[in-house]
């Protein structure tokens, strides 16, 4: 019997969380797809006898019109998930955003999926003078990416509306947690904090420091996920999916530095195009109607996420 839950980017940092939890959740298997352009195998490493898996693109329809089909619920992960890249590179981040979140669309459509729940980014809501954010709030991207991601929720609700698919959509705010890859230059702040805490160096932060992000732990982000497509009567609604938490890039490492009782005072360098100023999600409309609960705490994401890097770099 083919897996009812498929998730595209499965073998990336929240993908293979959102593998994992499925499993833990009674899931008895899950088909990953994932092109392995940043996800890693690894990461599926400890389940990978309960998980199919699928080195496809999701530009390729045929291949996910057959991977679908049988199907319950998809969560369609996948993307080119970068403000930098996608300013420094446009071109490829909105082939894969864009055309591809529309192919795992017309595949779901094609092969009869009951629900699609799409990882949006809060990065569409740009900056605003008001805080924390809210899902009414007239979104004003900032980079490609942003613009990429916004179009997928557009294109999920245009589905919804006019095609019967019943799409979810989830706005992530920061998410952060064990096996966020740092080699990249375009990694999530926090991995390449640990990084250099581990290492015992100064990270550079671009701007002031000042910056504000609602970090949410990756598990938080994971359990709503399965909310989202379970969950009945919210069809072609955008829910953000943060922790309501606000905390500035300074503020998060003077926090690391505590616990590892070290000193390194961070660089700094020059802001970042396309990055916006502060972020906190309103999470009101998620907790209210799709239960969101968050469990961890910053200091327990954070000394959660430090002992997995540690035992990682062993």
């Amino acid at each position: 019997m083919k897996p009812k839950f498929v998730v595209t980017g499965g073998a990336g940092f929240i993908g293979s969380a959102l593998v994992r939890t499925l499993l833990a959740e009674g899931a008895g298997r899950v088909a990953v797809v994932d092109n392995l352009a940043s996800g890693h195998l690894a990461n599926l490493e400890q389940v990978q006898d309960h998980v199919e898996t699928h080195v496809t693109d999701i530009r390729d329809y045929d291949e996910l019109r057959e991977i679908f089909t049988g199907a319950q619920f998809i969560w369609h992960l996948a993307a080119i998930p970068s403000v930098p890249r996608s300013i420094a590179d446009p071109v490829p981040s909105h082939d894969v955003n864009i055309n591809g979140t529309f192919n795992v669309l017309r595949a779901a459509h094609d092969a009869k999926v009951e629900r699609v729940v799409y990882a949006a980014s809060s990065s569409a809501y740009g900056d605003t003078e008001v805080l924390p954010k809210i899902e009414s709030m007239t979104p004003h991207p900032k980079s490609p990416y942003a613009l990429q991601k916004l179009v997928g929720e557009y294109y999920c609700n245009l589905f919804t509306e006019n095609f019967g698919l019943e799409t979810v959509a989830l706005r992530f705010f920061n998410v952060y947690g064990p096996r966020q890859d740092p080699s990249s230059p375009y990694s999530g702040v926090l991995s390449l904090f640990m990084k250099h805490l581990l290492a015992r160096t100064s990270p550079t932060l671009f701007g002031d420091g000042n910056q504000s992000r609602d970090f949410t732990y990756v598990e938080d982000v994971a359990m709503l996920c399965l909310k989202a497509a379970r969950t009945p009567g919210v069809a072609g609604r955008m829910y953000n999916a943060g922790n309501g938490g606000r905390y500035t890039l300074n503020e998060i490492w003077a926090m690391l530095q505590q616990m590892e009782g070290v000193s390194l005072p961070p660089l700094y360098g020059p802001p970042r195009a396309g990055d916006v100023r502060d972020s906190q999600a309103d999470t009101t409309a998620a907790a209210t109607e799709l239960g969101h609960a968050p469990r961890f705490t910053m200091e327990q994401g954070l000394r959660s996420t430090l002992a997995w890097y540690r035992n990682a770099t062993v």
